[in-house]
């Protein structure tokens, strides 16, 4: 079987509240590598690019705001079936219905500032990946 990579977002509510090591600390328990990661922060206009898919979304602009509102942290998590490990260790976008021990039922604010992002299917990944890291950026998942 081979390792998939996926794209993680620490949410600008998340760093506000120094989230970032214990939710590492939790891919990193559960078998995923991280291959990149950096700090960084979204303009109103790249924020509505990231999310263009919901763009005709009536919560569209409100997450645009949102993203666009402080920094984030964006990773590259790589393991075995990441994508769906990855979704599993987040819970449900909505925090009041996500499975207790997830990051978002322990740490999310609302639906909306619920903290992390992650990629749902492994073209989404490949896109949402692209559009923060180049692939010179990128590591391999074996370190020595």
């Amino acid at each position: 079987m081979e390792s998939e990579q996926t794209l993680s977002i620490i949410k600008p509510d998340g760093v506000r509240r120094n989230l970032i090591g214990a939710i590492l600390k939790r891919f990193e328990e559960n078998g995923l590598i991280l291959t990149a990661m950096k700090m960084t922060s979204l303009s109103k206009s790249q924020a509505e690019g990231f999310y263009a898919v919901h763009r005709e979304r009536p919560f569209f602009a409100s997450l645009t705001d949102y993203m666009s509102s402080g920094p984030i942290v964006v990773s590259v998590l790589d393991g075995y079936n990441a994508i769906s490990k990855n979704r599993e260790l987040m819970g449900a976008t909505n925090p009041q219905d996500a499975a207790e021990g997830t990051i978002r039922k322990d740490f999310a604010e609302s639906l909306e500032a619920n903290t992390v992002h992650g990629s749902d299917a492994p073209e989404t990944a490949r896109e949402e990946i692209g559009f923060f890291f180049p692939g010179w950026e990128l590591i391999g998942s074996k370190r020595s």
